[in-house]
């Protein structure tokens, strides 16, 4: 609520004083009403969905009023901008353990760590739903926005292959090829229900993800694994 909002403002004054012809922001998923994702099997996350607006977490508004600050800039000062609300991104090279990591990376260390036959723990009840892009689609994902020559956003950039957490589990085990039981723990849950809708970026930027999740969870799970063996 300080820095993040401070760094926007000052990027968004430097870049129109000096003349950047165009720049980038990555908002999130996390800007979406509360009360559009408490179905987990329905959740609404169409862009036009972001109002009223009410945020689960100060990090959504955030998210929420630097969109609103970009465009400021476009509309007073025509500074050329471009925003995407990612949704879940993961893949190799990204931060794998500590608490700050995004569930796919999470679930291939626990599972990566765990012996044939163990156990692993999830918050909650594993029924809450995302979806999750692998890192090479949100890249060509961002490239399609930044060429485009008159749409501005916001838009998603996610993947439409919704899963339960336990389901995200069961690939990792089965990539790792190892049997566990799940234990069901006390934990944050964030919103119940999380899915990008694509219509409005394949409309305007010709783009859907291509990659299934399984595919993008195999090569994370190779790299955290490594990671895992030399810890």
């Amino acid at each position: 609520m300080h820095n993040s909002p401070t760094i926007n403002l000052n990027m968004a004054y430097y870049c129109q004083k000096v003349g950047v012809k165009k720049i980038f922001y990555s908002s999130s998923a996390c800007m979406y009403p509360e009360y559009n994702q408490l179905d987990p099997d329905n959740p609404n996350l169409a862009e036009d969905s972001a109002y009223p607006a009410a945020p689960d977490s100060e990090y959504g508004w955030e998210k929420l009023f630097s969109e609103r600050l970009f465009f400021a800039f476009q509309r007073n000062y025509n500074l050329n901008v471009r925003v995407a609300r990612f949704h879940n991104i993961f893949g190799p090279q990204g931060t794998w353990t500590g608490g700050k990591e995004k569930a796919p990376a999470a679930m291939c260390r626990k599972v990566a760590e765990a012996l044939d036959g163990s156990e692993i723990e999830i918050w909650g009840d594993g029924k809450q739903t995302r979806s999750f892009l692998f890192i090479d689609e949100c890249l060509i994902a961002i490239r399609k926005l930044m060429d485009s020559e008159n749409f501005n956003g916001p838009v998603n950039i996610g993947s439409d292959e919704m899963v339960t957490i336990n389901q995200l589990a069961e690939y990792a085990m089965e990539i790792a090829g190892k049997k566990l039981t799940i234990k069901h723990i006390d934990g944050p849950l964030g919103v119940r229900g999380r899915n990008s809708d694509n219509k409005l970026i394949k409309d305007k930027l010709g783009w859907a993800p291509s990659l299934p999740l399984k595919e993008g969870l195999a090569v994370t799970y190779g790299w955290i694994s490594e990671k895992v063996g030399k810890k």
